[in-house]
């Protein structure tokens, strides 16, 4: 897994950010690279750049190692993220494809909980896998 952040903020701006935010939010700033996309351009692939202000909104994205979007969210600036629910969710998509979509992954699924086995036998029985 690789985890990359990126927003129309300088590198600059970044570091400083990282300094006197992120370090004492985490131990050391956040494990992973701030990336500039001080045009937006990146942010306008994905649909999160607002021309206007000049900046990304807030998004998130799993992406497969093929390169295809397998979730996205995106968050207006006032409610916060779930780092523990992208986690989650990061850990579900690699369970499913690593059991090659045999298995799959029913809401609030954490590793060690039971799975469901698509096909036309769960129709109508998921109730009795899945307990929410």
């Amino acid at each position: 897994m690789e985890v990359l952040a990126i927003s129309t903020n300088s590198v600059f701006v970044h570091k400083a950010w990282q300094e006197s935010e992120l370090s004492k939010m985490v131990e050391g700033g956040v494990p992973y690279p701030l990336l500039s996309d001080p045009g937006g351009r990146i942010g306008t692939m994905y649909g999160v750049y607002d021309e206007e202000a000049g900046v990304d909104i807030r998004g998130r994205f799993i992406i497969d190692p093929d390169g295809v979007i397998q979730a996205a969210e995106i968050l207006t600036p006032p409610v916060g993220r779930n780092p523990d629910e992208l986690i989650r969710q990061v850990r579900a998509f690699q369970y499913v494809r690593a059991s090659g979509g045999k298995e799959a992954t029913p809401s609030g699924w954490t590793p060690g909980k039971p799975t469901l086995k698509p096909g036309p036998d769960l129709v109508g029985k998921v109730w009795e896998v899945w307990k929410p």
